[in-house]
């Protein structure tokens, strides 16, 4: 494979290399014949580009957030239409050339969005369309939340999305999404009307809970197990401005910051009050990124009164627009690092619990640095109970009888010699705060792991619990010949 693109990148360097569709260059179809296939039978709305693009497509289509999710490609397609989304599955389906699909690229797993033979890049997907009659917004599955934002704020509305900046809509919703309306609304699957699929034969549907309950059941949290989806339709919400922001503490107002997430977590029933509460190591200090969001322009007093009384080295919460919030966070401080996450479900963040959070941002903090890691970070993310009785059944969470706050785990690093260390520590991490909780009551033994956390090698039932046959069942129904196993992700 190294001898392939050598090859390739010596002998095609004279050419202009990358081009749209319908081509013709031998040597592509030399070294490429997949994607020479590809180029021929797709439409001129479908662009295929290859290593060496002097004007850096095929470079933007396999880049990711954590470049430890970025694989060189033999090259890498941007679909314009449903119809060329179908022909290529079916020419990666009859070939068996593995495949990967990325939307926003916010993946951490390696190789779940990512590979070495043909990458499809969701970009030109881009739609975003807004009914003031029905309250819905199709939007497309290359776009990050952003931009869906951006594009519906004119409307006085938003949608159940992604929580910070840079996040794709693609694996967001389909790995489940919670977002900071959950306790309004519920997961961001929750909210989807309709999922526009192509499936793996390539017939192209609309997917909604009447037209097929099972399929619509099943992508609900299923991922990327039954084709390829286009397009989302989605409940849409008003949206005015929020009060919301960033607070940052140094190590020694840790004990303060703890005690009052504790007691929001406890205590706080308004469903419009949200926080997280980030334990990280940076720099060789542990710290803490305290993010607060009340959805509205002013908050009712004593929500969030105990944070604001903790002397802090930053501030910068205030009313503004639902957009501006989300773009100010800094989810891009790391981005370009390598990186992982991995997570526990919990039913409540006690004191306790909380200590020994700190006690693991420490204790790694200290000894990943040394490995070249560059940020270590604990994400406290309690969600009220009731958040999952805004839904039906769907293939995440396995179980709505009790609600499941995400703990997430994210370390940064920079050396690729270093990528078991920081996985294998991640899971021992996770394990000793489930621990802690368990050894505290919380029944979480067998509660599933959000999915868009859960590292790589997590067992399906950790996912999908008793879910877990009927959902490869329904894989096998509309997979057959198992086109989907050519790409990353949890394989049903």
């Amino acid at each position: 494979m190294l001898r392939h693109y050598l090859i390739a990148g010596i002998s095609l360097a004279s050419y202009v290399f990358a081009h749209s569709a319908h081509s013709d260059l031998d040597l592509t179809t030399r070294f490429f014949p997949v994607c020479a296939q590809i180029e021929d039978e797709t439409s001129s709305a479908t662009s295929v580009f290859y290593p060496g693009d002097i004007l850096g497509r095929y470079a933007a289509d396999i880049s990711h957030w954590a470049s430890s999710s970025t694989q060189f490609a033999e090259c890498s397609v941007r679909p314009g239409t449903a119809e060329d989304v179908a022909k290529i599955l079916q020419i990666v389906g009859s070939t068996r050339k593995p495949f990967a699909v990325k939307g926003g690229g916010h993946a951490s797993n390696p190789g779940f969005s990512s590979t070495n033979g043909i990458q499809i890049s969701m970009k030109p997907f881009a739609e975003v369309t807004y009914d003031a009659e029905s309250q819905t917004v199709v939007i497309g599955a290359g776009l990050i939340w952003d931009d869906v934002y951006a594009a519906l704020a004119p409307y006085g509305v938003s949608v159940v999305g992604g929580r910070v900046t840079g996040v794709g809509v693609a694996g967001f919703i389909l790995g489940g999404g919670y977002s900071w309306l959950t306790n309004q609304h519920g997961l961001t699957i929750d909210t989807v009307l309709a999922f526009e699929l192509v499936k793996p034969n390539g017939d192209i549907v609309n997917v909604t809970e009447a037209s097929d309950p099972n399929l619509f059941f099943g992508l609900k949290g299923g991922m990327n197990n039954f084709g390829i989806v286009t397009r989302f339709t989605l409940k849409t919400f008003p949206q005015g401005q929020v009060w919301a922001g960033s607070i940052t503490y140094t190590f020694d107002r840790i004990p303060s910051v703890t005690a009052a997430t504790a007691k929001f977590s406890s205590t706080v029933t308004d469903p419009k009050a949200v926080i997280i509460t980030t334990y990280n190591f940076l720099l060789g200090q542990p710290g803490i990124l305290q993010l607060i969001f009340y959805d509205g322009p002013e908050p009712p007093t004593g929500i969030f009164d105990d944070f604001l009384a903790i002397p802090h080295l930053t501030n910068d919460v205030s009313t503004r627009d639902f957009t501006s919030f989300v773009k100010g966070l800094p989810a891009n401080a790391t981005y370009g690092q390598r990186g992982i996450f991995q997570s526990v479900s919990l039913t409540e963040y006690t004191t306790t619990l909380l200590d020994a959070v700190y006690n693991e941002t420490v204790f790694w903090g200290s000894r990943l640095s040394l490995l070249s890691g560059s940020f270590i970070s604990y994400g406290v993310e309690p969600f009220l109970p009731t958040l999952f009785s805004h839904g039906s059944d769907s293939a995440y969470p396995p179980s709505r009888e009790k609600g499941l706050s995400p703990f997430n785990i994210y370390f940064a690093w920079t050396s690729s010699l270093s990528d078991d260390e920081f996985h294998e520590a991640a899971r021992q991490s996770a394990a000793q705060i489930k621990a802690v909780a368990m050894a505290e009551g919380q029944d979480i033994s067998d509660v599933a792991i959000y999915p868009n956390y859960a590292i790589y090698d997590t067992p399906l039932e950790g996912l999908y619990g008793s879910n877990v046959p009927t959902l490869q069942a329904l894989k096998a129904s509309i997979d057959p010949t198992n086109v989907m196993g050519l790409a990353g992700g949890f394989r049903l």
